[in-house]
């Protein structure tokens, strides 16, 4: 018992020591590594639908509202990454990976909707998304992106593609 108390311990030491300080951060670097991020991502769903679509024409109209939805997720995310990074950084962490540099809760995004900060329009944009319904193929296109998921050959050069975007941005650091 004293062993694992001592473990624990020594974790939280050791994590609290690499805190990373938000002074010690380059602004315009970490901005670029989010975007790249940002563009990763929608690069690996761009991908993922062509595939599902390649297989299933007939999901063409409700693979557009899907990566319209996801659009307006990343470009809020980016939008509010950059606004946060210079107006309330106690928003951000960043010793987390890039992924998780920024959350942002359904409730964020509903407080944020109603604000006049320039973040705004994206988070009503994507809150409105959420909000509404659903596209009628919708169920239609979330079995045949899991089929697609299921099968690491299908999506093994995207998702390479996406791995190697991530691996460089987790390699470029942004520490003065």
């Amino acid at each position: 018992m004293r062993r694992i108390a001592m473990l624990l311990l020594s974790g939280i030491f050791s994590c609290s020591a690499h805190a990373v300080d938000i002074a010690n951060i380059d602004k315009q670097c970490a901005k670029k590594n989010y975007l790249d991020y940002v563009s990763a991502s929608i690069l690996w769903y761009e991908n993922l639908v062509n595939l599902t679509v390649n297989k299933h024409p007939q999901l063409q109209e409700v693979a557009n509202w899907f990566l319209d939805g996801r659009r307006k997720h990343f470009t809020l995310n980016e939008v509010a990454f950059n606004w946060y990074l210079e107006n309330d950084e106690s928003r951000l962490n960043f010793n987390k990976s890039v992924e998780s540099w920024l959350t942002l809760t359904q409730e964020d995004i509903r407080k944020l909707s109603l604000t006049s900060t320039p973040i705004s329009p994206d988070a009503k944009a994507v809150f409105d998304f959420r909000q509404g319904k659903a596209h009628e193929g919708n169920y239609e296109l979330r079995t045949a992106l899991a089929d697609l998921l299921s099968n690491p050959k299908e999506i093994e050069r995207p998702l390479r593609a996406y791995n190697d975007s991530i691996a460089k941005i987790t390699n470029h650091s942004c520490l003065k």
